[in-house]
């Protein structure tokens, strides 16, 4: 009795051993199959005056992660998921760098991450993340971002200091190819706004005389204007090949727009920035107004990206894609990237891996390559030149990125 009742328990230890290690290895293949997601995170103001912005590059991210995640993942570790982790860095820098103590703080695992929109909140949030060895891709402008000697920093756009010097050449190429005539003469019509004189202090101080432009109208306005009609007589009285348009609230802009029209001056206008191409613009100054006024700008939807445009009219009811979007979309790949050289979700081994990405030319931001230079510039980054047409802002210019021609007036 006692033997056979041993052999019973022995049968019964030796089934549930097995069945526990069948267990096991059913979860074992299961964690194979199934890695652990890869935590990238996106620190933009979601709320506040600029909420608008952070929230078309969280649209941009999740297309990305979206596309991302469907073609397979992170295929050097084992077809591990992007997940997005998105921080709120308000609408102050203050905000921003206590955002940014947050995020290193309560997302340990974060492998990489992107922002903070505005340069100034860039600069104070990567003072933490550069700390945290967290490394941060961004598409601001300043020049300091990357002139501090961080190891951890990466700016996809054209630093500010060069925007002006490329900006130029690529507006006068364009005037070329578009009238058959390279201007001579300009006007420039501006607010005292930071932003705007220090564009026109770069123009000034030797890009005008090194391209050979004669500037014949020079006017600086203290916003809000209460009546345009003197500046614009101006341009219409010098008759120049160019203006500079460099107002920045939208009812300055619509002022001498409807002024500049009542004159009947067709003078091409350019802008800098993207003040003039967000889609609340249309519900201050009507598409007639808008259309032929130019900007140069960091980054913008252009040609080979129709589908993601479409996409993202039909997801998230955004009219076109502004270079929040496309940059941001641009960052998820170039993290993707990143971790696949690194094979590993470790901060520091994607910071290398980011160091020395060489991927051949740049598809989702205008100009060079994705690769990028000891302080963290990417190498060959250039501007967008676009163009309110139909109602809507679109790449002209550069031609390989434009999807379509510019207009001319007069031509």
């Amino acid at each position: 009795m006692t033997t056979q009742t041993n052999g019973i328990q022995r049968r019964t230890v030796t089934r549930s051993v097995l069945a526990g290690l069948g267990l096991l290895a059913a979860g074992a293949t299961a964690l194979a199959a199934d890695p652990a997601a890869v935590s990238v995170g996106l620190i933009a103001p979601m709320s506040g005056i600029y909420a608008r912005f952070g929230q078309v590059m969280k649209m941009g991210a999740e297309l990305a992660l979206e596309d991302i995640n469907q073609q397979g993942g992170i295929r050097s570790m084992g077809g591990a998921k992007l997940k997005l982790v998105v921080v709120d860095s308000g609408d102050s820098t203050e905000k921003a760098k206590s955002a940014a103590q947050r995020m290193v703080s309560e997302y340990p695992d974060l492998a990489v991450a992107t922002g903070a929109y505005l340069s100034s909140f860039t600069l104070a949030v990567t003072e933490v993340t550069e700390r945290a060895k967290l490394p941060m891709l961004t598409l601001s402008y300043s020049d300091q971002i990357t002139n501090r000697g961080f190891k951890y920093i990466f700016q996809t756009s054209a630093t500010a200091g060069r925007q002006a010097d490329i900006a130029l050449p690529s507006i006068l190429d364009l005037a070329e190819k578009a009238s058959g005539k390279r201007p001579q003469t300009v006007a420039v019509l501006t607010d005292n706004t930071a932003a705007s004189l220090s564009s026109v202090k770069a123009m000034k101080e030797g890009l005008l005389d090194k391209y050979k432009l004669k500037l014949v109208v020079d006017e600086t306005f203290t916003p809000p204007l209460s009546d345009a009609s003197s500046l614009v007589q101006q341009v219409r009285a010098r008759k120049p090949d160019l203006v500079f348009f460099l107002p920045t609230v939208i009812s300055d802009s619509k002022l001498l727009l409807e002024k500049m029209n009542e004159m009947n001056v067709r003078t091409p206008m350019i802008s800098f920035g993207i003040a003039i191409a967000e889609p609340d613009v249309l519900g201050t100054i009507s598409p007639q107004l808008l259309n032929g006024v130019m900007s140069a700008v960091g980054n913008w939807g252009a040609k080979g990206q129709e589908d993601l445009i479409r996409r993202m009219k039909a997801k998230y009811k955004e009219p076109w894609m502004t270079q929040n979007a496309i940059s941001t979309y641009g960052d998820m790949w170039i993290m993707k990237s990143a971790l696949e050289k690194a094979g590993k979700a470790d901060r520091e081994a994607v910071a290398v891996a980011i160091r020395g990405l060489d991927e051949g030319r740049s598809p989702y931001f205008p100009g060079g390559r994705i690769k990028f230079d000891a302080a963290g510039h990417r190498e060959g980054a250039t501007l967008t030149v676009i163009q309110w047409q139909n109602g809507v802002p679109v790449t002209v210019f550069p031609e390989e990125n434009a999807v379509a021609k510019p207009l001319w007036p007069g031509k």
